[in-house]
């Protein structure tokens, strides 16, 4: 049977579990600055930019004839599903996004959202952190999420304070070196 008679799932609200975290019942989703322009410009670039030409590529491809065997026709539908599942995530969060402006941090010698952190573990190894939301989240690139059992470890504490952070290899215990703020 030809795949064009199949009829895809058009249940959308799988499309927020799947494309990123789900945020804490009870909370809102929080996001820097930073973040939320960067999911603005992802959006819009989605919307003005990538999905018409995905749009003209598969009309021409259509044109064609037999869609069975277009490799433009079929990949380029493909893509059109994956452009439309994206502009409703990102739709959907940023009708639930809550901006937090890191520089009107007043206390800024302790750990809050947005935050940069250094710290020590008990191996004596040294990591830098920045507590972001949920979206903007790279732990890879030291952006952790606010929800992260670190960034809650972390959280409220001052530089000079430890604190104790539960991991799947136990209680790891965490000096803070320093914390600082963006100044954008």
């Amino acid at each position: 049977m030809s795949k064009a008679f199949v009829k895809e799932d058009s249940n959308f609200d799988d499309d927020l579990e799947t494309e990123g975290l789900a945020i804490p019942s009870g909370h809102k989703n929080y996001i820097t600055r930073y973040g939320y322009e960067q999911m603005r410009a992802e959006l819009s670039d989605l919307v003005n930019k990538e999905r018409p030409e995905i749009v003209s590529t598969v009309s021409w491809a259509a044109s064609n004839g037999d869609r069975s065997e277009n490799g433009d026709y079929i990949y380029g539908k493909k893509r059109l599903r994956e452009i439309d599942r994206r502009i409703r995530f990102l739709t959907k969060r940023l009708e639930s996004i809550e901006v937090v402006d890191t520089h009107l941090q007043t206390n800024r010698n302790q750990v809050f959202f947005g935050a940069t952190v250094e710290y020590v573990n008990q191996e004596d190894e040294e990591f830098k952190v920045t507590i972001v939301g949920i979206d903007e989240a790279e732990p890879l690139e030291g952006l952790i999420s606010w929800i992260s059992p670190v960034a809650r470890a972390l959280m409220k504490a001052k530089e000079g304070d430890v604190v104790y952070v539960n991991t799947p290899s136990g209680q790891q215990e965490l000096e803070i070196l320093s914390v600082s703020y963006p100044e954008h």
